[in-house]
Parts: C-alpha cells; structure tokens; sequence
C-alpha cells in the first residue's frame, strides 16, 4: 500500500491559526478546512455587526484557504457550524445561503458554551479536490 500525502495549507488571505494547528490539511484528494472565526485578517479582530457579519467573514476566510488548497465553496461537502447561541441558527443560514447556493453540503450545527475570542460563530468544512459531478 502506498503512502499518502499530507499538505499543510497556509494563506495569508485568511487570519493565522491561534492555536497548534493549521488553517487547512489535505490528505488524497479530501481538504479539511479548520473552524473559521469571523475575524478580519488585517487586523486580526472579530469584525462588528454580530453574528451575520461574523458569519460572513468566517466564509470568506474559507473561500481564501479553500482557493490556497486549489478548489471553492463547490467542492465543500460537509460543514460543521459552531454558535454561541442556537438562536442565531436562522440568522446565520441567511448568510450561509449566499456562499453555498446549490447542492448544498451535508452540515451539523451546534450550540456551544464558549467560542474562542468570544466569537458568535465558527465553521469548519471538508472539501475535495477536482470537478466534481452530480449525479441525476
């Protein structure tokens, strides 16, 4: 059995890991996307605006590291959503519906009791890389 490659994905398009870890892996042809907060990148803040704003700039942080890994928002096949308050559920689907339009990816959304920064929002993802077809 031969082995598989892992690659480290790292862009300065999306902020830095806060923690021992990193922003992406790919192993084969599957892309693991870490959570992503709503921070801006230049100053490495959460954005203002609540939860939809951080919402928002959570995904646009994944865009950046998914096209660093070579693929987008098409290729993303599960999602996990971490909220701080399930209540947002709702308000944050408004958001999520404009980056994910069409065949959406399998997702998991969870209350949790505290998110790192006191973050409203985070969301991870699993990619995979090449064109992907949809069955009829």
């Amino acid at each position: 059995m031969s082995a598989l490659i892992r690659r480290i994905i790292t862009t300065a398009a999306a902020p830095a890991a806060i923690g021992p870890y990193s922003q992406a892996v790919v192993v084969d042809r599957t892309v693991y996307v870490s959570g992503q907060l709503g921070m801006d990148v230049a100053s490495g803040q959460l954005v203002a605006g609540g939860v939809q704003a951080q919402a928002k700039q959570a995904l646009i942080n994944m865009g950046e590291i998914l096209k660093a890994a070579g693929c987008g928002y098409e290729n993303v096949v599960k999602t996990t959503v971490l909220l701080a308050d399930i209540n947002d559920f709702n308000n944050v689907n408004e958001v999520y519906k404009q980056f994910f339009t069409r065949n959406f990816p399998a997702r998991a959304a969870y209350q949790v009791a505290a998110l790192p920064r006191g973050g409203l929002v985070e969301i991870e993802a699993v990619a995979v890389l090449g064109p992907i077809t949809d069955a009829s």
